[in-house]
């Protein structure tokens, strides 16, 4: 996702593998695909090697799944799901044509599954859902305290589905969200400037 100044595209310092202006699926039916992406100011997609390490936290997981991806920038997140057999992804991204870069490459996969909403992601959370999600992306761009408004959002306006999983990405410096004291943390690694976190929503106490 390209930088931006109100609610959304990935920031930062961390790179994709590969040669600029791709993305790589690295796993299930359209794995070594390579897709096209914006050539955005501040684009940001999860690194193959943190991509690789989320997918292994998921396996047995996807299959069947909702999947919300909540910055969807360069869609390398909801793609891998996809690809994965997940039921259905909805995208949210901020920037117009990084949009329309990811239904065109949806397009391109022949995927039907999956719907991108372009606008500001806190906005659309706040509208709330009549179906929860099974697993929720959280990669926002940097430095701009979006990490946490979204979780609150996704709790308060009944985006999560029970016992869904809630995958968080955030500079290493940030140090760990507050979540309610019914989610636990199941995995928390680190790759350089990025942290990320998996958690599990369990039943309100």
């Amino acid at each position: 996702m390209a930088k931006n100044t109100s609610a959304q595209s990935r920031s930062g310092a961390a790179k994709t593998a590969g040669r600029p202006g791709q993305v790589r699926i690295i796993g299930g039916q359209w794995r070594s695909r390579k897709l096209p992406i914006q050539d955005l100011e501040g684009l940001r997609p999860t690194t193959d090697r943190v991509r690789e390490t989320l997918f292994n936290w998921l396996m047995g997981e996807l299959t069947g799944a909702r999947v919300l991806d909540c910055f969807g920038g360069s869609g390398a997140l909801a793609l891998e799901a996809l690809s994965r057999y997940a039921a259905y992804a909805r995208i949210f991204e901020l920037q117009n044509g990084a949009a329309q870069q990811l239904k065109t490459n949806l397009a391109s996969l022949k995927c039907t599954q999956a719907e991108v909403f372009q606008g500001d992601t806190l906005q659309w959370l706040a509208r709330g859902t009549d179906q929860g999600f099974d697993i929720i992306f959280i990669d926002p761009p940097f430095r701009k305290g979006l990490a946490q408004q979204c979780l609150d959002a996704l709790v308060t306006n009944g985006w999560l589905n029970p016992g869904a999983l809630v995958y968080l990405e955030t500079e290493s410096e940030l140090g760990a969200p507050a979540v309610p004291p019914h989610w636990q943390e199941l995995k928390h690694k680190q790759a350089g400037q990025v942290s990320y976190r998996l958690y599990r929503c369990g039943e309100p106490l």
